[in-house]
């Protein structure tokens, strides 16, 4: 396991594969018992993992009180987060959900309980209500953060209009600024190619990617069985092979997986962990693992070394259209460069770099030269 930093503000340490939690439990009526779940927390350490995902919602409560029992041993050695916004409980009501002041501070607090520690490393807001100001929100995301009960804050399942205006209202009101944003993303959902990445990339955001394995479909094994398919709410998060585009996403990874011996499970994490690397930001998948060999399958694709062909397959099949006005912009390129693109070189500027002489320069170099020397060896353990 190599470990990333978690955007380019944060300085904050976190492994390339995240553990998500809400399999950790039963009070769902299906998940993983207190001993299986172990398993799985132990094995993910054991490799290198260190980013533990959970909420209070997950298992009605239990997720968090599992976790919290699991990195008591070694508490400093984990990155932490957890999220609020639907409540603990299908009785909570009105007044304990949402985004507001006043459910974040009574949903921190019970966090810190059920997860047996005094700091979150990573809090976030789970879904946007839809009501709450922007700035309320990251008022008390700072003031939790002066308080030391959280280090970071961040946002999950937000738009990218309000993303980015939480972005620059922290920075102009010096309030603690956004870490990151979780979203879904995989091989079979990518509309976050749209608006969500190319922000996140803009903005130095770090990005966690939920159900990397579009709930279990990329795996292939429902196409033949719907045994161990979820049958609950959740359901919604599970994707199916309904239209003519997920069908041909899933014979391409299947094929790729027989032309190089590994597991579906395997192609679709190692494809992820390919725009990881090319990324200027940290893009982590997170793990749902619900059994040891459901975990085992996930933590292959960082053995698994894709080709170029397979690659460009990959994408190609589940590439999304743009739409407006992005695909607007693509054919208008070559008029706007007076039908001599090539001659264009596109993000240069002519700011100096300090000590070196005055010659244009990348802002993506620049940027990537600056993440390398992040991880230099000897700022390394």
């Amino acid at each position: 396991m190599r470990y990333k930093i978690f955007g380019r503000r944060t300085g904050l340490r976190v492994s390339e594969l995240a553990l998500g939690a809400g399999n950790f439990g039963t009070r769902w009526g299906h998940g993983a018992e207190r001993a299986a779940a172990k398993k799985v927390f132990d094995v993910y350490g054991g490799a290198g993992g260190n980013f533990i995902d959970t909420a209070d919602a997950y298992q009605f409560g239990e997720s968090e009180e599992l976790v919290g029992d699991f990195i008591a041993a070694d508490r400093d050695y984990f990155v932490l987060a957890t999220k609020y916004t639907l409540g603990t409980t299908p009785t909570d009501g009105i007044s304990r959900t949402g985004n507001s002041r006043k459910n974040m501070v009574r949903s921190v607090e019970g966090s810190l309980k059920r997860l047996k520690t005094d700091r979150i490393d990573l809090y976030w807001a789970h879904f946007a209500d839809g009501m709450t100001p922007m700035e309320k929100i990251l008022r008390a995301f700072d003031d939790l953060v002066r308080a030391g009960k959280i280090h970071y804050a961040g946002l999950s399942n937000f738009p990218a209009r309000r993303i980015f205006r939480a972005d620059l209202l922290a920075e102009l009101r010096g309030w603690a600024p956004i870490a990151g944003i979780q979203i879904e993303y995989s091989l079979e959902q990518r509309t976050a190619d749209r608006e969500l990445l190319p922000m996140a990339e803009a903005l130095g955001l770090g990005t966690a990617l939920w159900s990397p394995l579009g709930g279990g479909f990329l795996t292939g094994k429902y196409r033949s069985s719907n045994e161990g398919r979820i049958n609950s709410r959740l359901a919604v998060l599970v994707h199916t092979e309904k239209t003519e585009r997920e069908t041909a996403i899933l014979d391409t990874v299947l094929a790729v997986a027989k032309e190089i011996g590994a597991a579906p499970t395997e192609i679709a994490i190692a494809w992820l962990l390919h725009k990881a690397a090319k990324s200027t930001t940290s893009l982590i998948p997170i793990l749902g693992s619900r059994t040891r060999d459901q975990l085992d399958a996930t933590l292959g694709a960082l053995e698994v070394k894709l080709s170029s062909d397979q690659i460009a397959r990959l994408e190609t099949i589940s590439a999304i259209a743009f739409g407006t006005p992005h695909e607007q912009i693509a054919g208008s390129a070559s008029a706007m460069a007076a039908r001599k693109p090539e001659l264009l070189e596109r993000y240069r500027s002519y700011r100096p770099r300090r000590g070196r002489s005055k010659k244009p320069y990348d802002r993506r170099t620049y940027v990537e030269d600056a993440s390398r020397a992040s991880h230099s060896s000897e700022w390394a353990a």
